[in-house]
């Protein structure tokens, strides 16, 4: 009995060990594999308005003007150029008043505002805030004669849809001729934002 237990055991080993082989054997095939790849940049560009130096000829909207009675104007120059790397579709103008009167809420008798681009800079003349200018190249009408505040107004004839373009302007508030004693005392800041829309979106 005891030779039969011991036999049934070594032949219970050698079975287990011819097992573990058989397994082992199963990862020892060798097989066919291949991996490429690839990598690219994306980045994207830039939408920037700017105006020009600030005190300036390049920016005089910071220029104040005092003293108005019906029928005078205040001419400012100012230049807008598009700084970013990508065109543009439009490009709008919104003016608001941070200190509010009839001056800006009047849209008849109030101020009126024009503004037009040179193809050249424009040539200053006059003293300060008196500034008077004249173009010696085009001229071309941006924004026609309009009350002095407008939410998003729409900017034409400008070159700066372009990158890399500055456009000259000028900017003309009138007080008009028909401004009545309701106006007399009144002041008003008017603030002026430029907005820069990109361009249509393409396959790139």
């Amino acid at each position: 009995m005891a030779r039969r237990s011991t036999r049934s055991r070594v032949l219970l080993s050698l079975a287990l060990v011819g097992s573990a082989a058989a397994v082992a054997g199963l990862g020892t095939y060798g097989s066919f594999t291949s991996t490429t790849s690839a990598s690219q940049t994306l980045a994207t560009g830039t939408v920037t308005l700017a105006l020009g130096a600030t005190g300036a000829s390049t920016n005089r909207l910071t220029v104040n003007a005092s003293g108005l009675v019906p029928g005078d104007t205040v001419q400012r120059s100012f230049d807008l150029s598009n700084t970013g790397s990508e065109d543009l579709a439009s490009v709008t103008l919104t003016s608001s008043a941070t200190v509010s009167s009839l001056l800006d809420t009047d849209a008849t008798d109030g101020l009126q505002m024009v503004v037009e681009r040179c193809s050249v800079p424009w040539t200053e003349a006059g003293v300060s805030p008196a500034f008077t200018y004249t173009c010696g190249g085009t001229t071309a009408t941006v924004l026609a004669s309009r009350a002095v505040i407008g939410s998003n107004v729409a900017l034409s004839n400008l070159t700066v849809t372009t990158a890399g373009a500055t456009d000259h302007l000028r900017l003309t508030l009138t007080l008009p001729a028909t401004a009545g004693n309701a106006l007399q005392g009144l002041s008003s800041t008017v603030s002026y934002g430029f907005t820069g829309t990109q361009r249509a979106a393409t396959n790139k």
